[in-house]
């Protein structure tokens, strides 16, 4: 079986492990690979264990189970981290999960916080990603401008038709 978290490596590889506690998640990305698994698996367990004791008060393991199994999940993107690597105490990363519930395509998008305490990484909280606007390297291409490809005719005219 192919890994939920879209990672190409099989299952029993990836976040299984993790997942079932035979090893610990050794970076932030790991671990929301490995949550996002356990989502797809409807594994609560893991899901409770790993978030940080702090936040754990608030939180409903059993909608969480009821989403889990209702929901038929489609893939994981990651989309930016920033530290949570295996030398680091914190981290964040912004992912995008899709999954359908209730017959309806969803895609959740967010920006998780995690923490590495005591050797173990724990999801502390998440807040909704933005969408970001795409920035140009290099200067848009007007319709009149000459088309980069060389040909000496306009854009419009050439690739931009």
């Amino acid at each position: 079986m192919n890994c939920p978290c879209g990672s190409g490596a099989s299952f029993a590889d990836c976040c299984e492990p993790v997942v079932t506690g035979a090893r610990p998640a050794a970076t932030a990305e790991q671990l929301m690979r490995a949550r996002y698994s356990a989502y797809a698996t409807a594994n609560v367990d893991f899901l409770t264990d790993s978030l940080h004791p702090e936040h754990r008060d608030e939180y409903d393991p059993e909608g969480a189970r009821e989403w889990a199994e209702q929901s038929e999940w489609h893939g994981l993107e990651i989309l930016a981290t920033d530290k949570g690597g295996e030398d680091d105490d914190e981290g964040t990363v912004e992912f995008a999960a899709t999954y359908t519930y209730n017959g309806e395509f969803q895609r959740y998008h967010e920006v998780g916080s995690f923490l590495r305490a005591d050797g173990r990484w724990y999801f502390v909280e998440g807040a909704p990603g933005v969408r970001r606007p795409v920035v140009r390297e290099e200067p848009k291409i007007g319709r009149n401008d000459p088309c980069p490809c060389g040909s000496g005719r306009k854009y419009k005219r050439c690739c931009g038709a």
